[in-house]
């Protein structure tokens, strides 16, 4: 009985062991389901294409100016979209900011699109190193306002980035605070992420304004994650009546988020 009992344990194991080799080795695809590029709108044509050069390949990204008459230096959104959207989807999202003034950049994940290489955390984590040096680098941007703008994976994305860059502000918007607690989701234990995401202990070293922005309906990155986020690093949280992939771009409230930090001018428009 004993040994009958200690090989139904053993096989258990075993099956349990395989179940999450599996995981380890599939989980960047579920993480990172690229989307073809195909029936994506085409790229505006005020919409500037930027190569950013990395070990892995290439990363593209659009730089979208100001709508309005320039004074330059201009504020800057740099913008970091979900893990099944590419930045070809977003262009037309950000009509009002750049009616404020502001310019936006679009950064492609690694492996989306256009852009070459593998994604994960690491590549991910590059390709915005990237994005944000060449932005303070064009004469156009102001590098002392440049807003990072995460949406659900993209969260992590402008997390890694705050690590490492000077950003005046952080915008998450449907985030995660780490992708860990999803491995119990898959009945995985957290250590076997490989790309964990740790927004909340970027946000938490963050010394700058937070503006956390989450649906109370969201089924997939439920809400406790953005409260999370915005006690770790101190911020302003709006709780929204939507769920995870329905929620309008709430402009209003990002205006008056940049309004009271002084990274867009006061006389704009509405």
């Amino acid at each position: 009985m004993i040994r009958g009992t200690a090989q139904l344990v053993g096989m258990l194991l075993l099956v349990i062991g395989g179940y999450w080799l599996f995981l380890f080795l599939s989980q960047r695809r579920i993480l990172f389901p690229a989307p073809s590029t195909a029936g994506a709108p085409p790229r505006p044509s005020d919409a500037h294409q930027v190569w950013l050069s990395l070990d892995g390949g290439r990363t593209e990204a659009w730089y979208l100016p100001p709508l309005v008459p320039p004074v330059r230096p201009v504020p800057l959104l740099l913008f970091a979209h979900g893990n099944a959207e590419l930045m070809d989807y977003w262009p037309d999202s950000f009509q009002d900011p750049r009616r404020w003034g502001m310019a936006v950049l679009l950064v492609e994940f690694p492996g989306y699109g256009r852009s070459g290489g593998r994604p994960a955390e690491s590549t991910v984590r590059s390709s915005f190193l990237a994005a944000y040096d060449w932005a303070t680098a064009h004469d156009e941007v102001d590098p002392q306002r440049i807003v990072g703008y995460g949406r659900s994976l993209g969260g992590g994305a402008i997390g890694l980035l705050a690590r490492e860059r000077a950003l005046a502000a952080i915008i998450l918007e449907s985030a995660f605070a780490s992708t860990r607690p999803f491995a119990a989701r898959l009945g995985a234990p957290g250590f076997l992420i490989r790309d964990p995401f740790d927004t909340a202990e970027a946000v938490k070293a963050f010394d700058g304004p937070l503006l956390v922005l989450h649906g109370e309906f969201d089924e997939i990155i439920p809400m406790k994650h953005g409260r999370e986020l915005a006690a770790a690093g101190n911020g302003e949280l709006h709780l929204l009546p939507c769920g995870h992939n329905d929620c309008p771009r709430s402009w209003d409230l990002i205006l008056d988020f940049l309004l009271t930090h002084g990274i867009v001018d006061r006389n704009v428009q509405r």
